[in-house]
């Protein structure tokens, strides 16, 4: 039984249902407050020196923070909020409530623990999402997502654009912006590492065994003993194997009447 099955059945009480849809809720209203201007978003910031300063509800209130509206404005904020419920929701029923419960806990501890390495830096939930994301897409590869609502890719692909903007963020992005991808990319790690690492091992026997075989498949079934002719380099001889010779002496047509037969050692003459 792993570490997280016996944590399942001692705390598996107390996981919460649904989480992925009362974050997006949560995130809904901070939203509208903010457009009503009744919130500061700045006031919901993982700022560590902020925290360490009297002001601890950060911590928790990072993850309420609505994503940016970007190029495509608050269209892009209701879509990144439908992707990440319907993943999120994905993921709870192939694992269970608990294990994704521990998903985003793991994502969130990580996230403030890095963050806290430039605390002068606010902290985003970006990256959290995005691991439930990559996590999907590592669970259904093949699941595909109608880009722009029109065109359908394979998540898979998308998944690897995204690490590849990882790593361009980490390439070109300060210490802030790579504590977190670090913090993101360990979460993921923790929960499909050992899975990983199984399916790098099966692949190499896959090939290994590949290999062999056709190794053997491409190895000569006859070879003349005297001349070493086989029936891959003259498919048209007729190889033949003498019953005179000690073990089994395969001949070409030219050398199965005119060979010297091959003897045990014990019946060799003797000088």
């Amino acid at each position: 039984m792993s570490l997280l099955d016996r944590l399942e059945r001692s705390l598996g009480r107390f996981a919460i249902p649904n989480l992925a849809l009362y974050l997006v809720i949560g995130q809904v209203f901070v939203l509208l407050a903010f457009l009503l201007g009744q919130l500061d978003l700045r006031a919901l910031e993982l700022v560590p020196l902020l925290v360490v300063n009297g002001e601890p509800w950060r911590a928790v209130t990072f993850l309420f923070l609505p994503p940016p509206p970007g190029m495509f404005g608050y269209f892009f904020v209701a879509f990144a909020w439908y992707i990440f419920y319907l993943m999120g929701n994905a993921l709870e029923e192939q694992w269970g409530v608990f294990r994704f419960n521990v998903f985003l806990l793991v994502g969130a501890v990580l996230t403030i623990a890095t963050s806290f390495l430039t605390p002068l830096a606010p902290a985003t939930n970006g990256f959290i999402a995005g691991t439930v994301f990559l996590a999907f897409a590592r669970l259904n590869p093949d699941f595909e997502m109608l880009l722009f609502f029109i065109l359908p890719v394979r998540i898979k692909w998308l998944a690897l654009l995204t690490w590849v903007l990882y790593g361009v963020q980490f390439a070109l992005g300060g210490w802030a912006t790579r504590w977190q991808i670090l913090a993101s990319i360990g979460n993921f790690l923790l929960f499909f590492g050992g899975d990983m690492i199984r399916s790098v091992r099966q692949d190499r026997r896959r090939v290994v065994r590949e290999t062999e075989r056709a190794a053997e498949e491409a190895a000569p079934r006859h070879r003349c003993h005297v001349c070493g002719k086989t029936d891959r380099s003259h498919p048209d001889l007729d190889f033949r194997y003498c019953s005179k010779c000690e073990g089994d002496q395969c001949y070409c047509p030219e050398h199965i009447h005119s060979h010297a037969h091959v003897v045990a050692a014990d019946d060799a003459p003797k000088s």
